[in-house]
């Protein structure tokens, strides 16, 4: 079990207004912190008031962005208690990605107990209305005082949460994409596989200009070809072809994989679905819509579960997906998804965890 020391708020913050919680807006009272010192490794647990940071101007995350992060959430079952959601699978996804950055590695069995505890102290954080979870952000900062571009020897891992609404404003109903061209996400060997904020600053320009042109989120493709369809934003992505279930596959290193997708795969597959996990181009898409065959188009992720597409604009042409609606595809599997994160429903797969 985790040691980790406590240093609790005299007073709590006010509660925001449950009905418009908004995604990232509002932050609970406390926040948790772990040091790193080379020849000690992680040491120091605690939790502590929700505060601001003092760091050197010279501290290397600033300048060389060795630095991670992670998204889960805790949900309120219908009988008061609090679950989390494949927590274990986004901690080794956090250290994957912090072999990548050459982060020190983290004791899955720490961050459990450190979730646990943290959750535990925020309980009344947590909202209880439909829709509605406490978001978690781990992430990892390199804190060495050094210009030199090398690993960091000292880090913090912090953890803070906010409780949150619908990531999008729209909820549930299907978003319009717009194809990215100019610009790339990442490419085979880099590190488009890892939760770093590297890849999303690179990703905003992108972002920021199909915002301007009144789209949601950016459709990415490979950074080679500029052929194949990566991801869309912060969402992995699934086309419903002719019946059959297709998401790209993650063999090249350079698409994130999603405790959600992974999730959705073994789900879909539970309900009879053919799921393939495959190179898919954006002629492929094109081509079935031409024909007919492109039933449906969704993304998944932790902030979103299960974004309905109802536009794809490529460029060349603007493909309305099944009358910009959500499709039945879709609607099941974010039923039956979130019925499983709010215990609504059996979790047969063992994937959900008290807290």
């Amino acid at each position: 079990m985790l040691e980790i020391r406590y240093e609790l708020v005299k007073e709590k913050k006010a509660k925001p207004d449950w009905d418009n919680l908004g995604f990232g807006k509002h932050f609970t009272d406390h926040m948790f912190i772990m040091d790193y010192d080379e020849g000690q490794g992680w040491h120091d647990a605690r939790i502590v008031p929700y505060q601001n940071l003092s760091l050197d101007p010279a501290c290397m995350v600033f300048h060389y962005a060795q630095e991670m992060f992670e998204g889960l959430k805790a949900y309120r079952t219908p009988n008061g208690e609090i679950q989390l959601f494949r927590p274990d699978k986004n901690i080794e996804r956090m250290n994957r990605t912090n072999e990548r950055l050459c982060i020190p590695k983290l004791d899955k069995q720490d961050v459990i107990d450190a979730l646990r505890a943290f959750v535990k102290v925020e309980e009344d954080w947590v909202p209880v209305k439909d829709g509605t979870s406490l978001y978690i952000r781990p992430f990892i900062i390199a804190t060495d005082v050094q210009l030199g571009v090398h690993p960091s020897k000292s880090y913090k891992f912090m953890i803070i949460t906010c409780p949150v609404g619908a990531y999008y404003a729209e909820g549930i109903k299907p978003v319009k994409i717009f194809v990215e061209r100019e610009y790339v996400r990442a490419v085979k060997g880099g590190t488009g596989y890892a939760k770093v904020g590297g890849n999303y600053a690179c990703s905003l320009i992108g972002q920021e200009k199909a915002e301007k042109m009144g789209y949601s989120q950016v459709l990415w493709l490979d950074g080679i070809e500029h052929k194949y369809i990566d991801e869309v934003g912060a969402m992995n992505v699934f086309f419903v072809i002719d019946g059959k279930v297709i998401t790209p596959a993650l063999e090249e290193g350079n698409i994130l994989p999603g405790v959600t997708r992974m999730s959705s795969i073994q789900l879909l597959r539970d309900m009879g679905y053919t799921v393939e996990e495959r190179k898919l181009s954006l002629a492929e898409v094109e081509e079935a819509y031409a024909e007919g065959k492109l039933d449906e188009a969704f993304g998944t992720g932790t902030a979103a579960v299960v974004s309905p597409m109802g536009l794809l604009d490529t460029g060349d042409r603007k493909m309305i997906i099944n009358n910009n609606e959500i499709g039945p595809v879709a609607q099941k599997l974010y039923d039956t998804l979130t019925a499983i994160q709010w215990g609504k429903a059996e979790d047969k797969f063992g994937w959900t965890l008290k807290v």
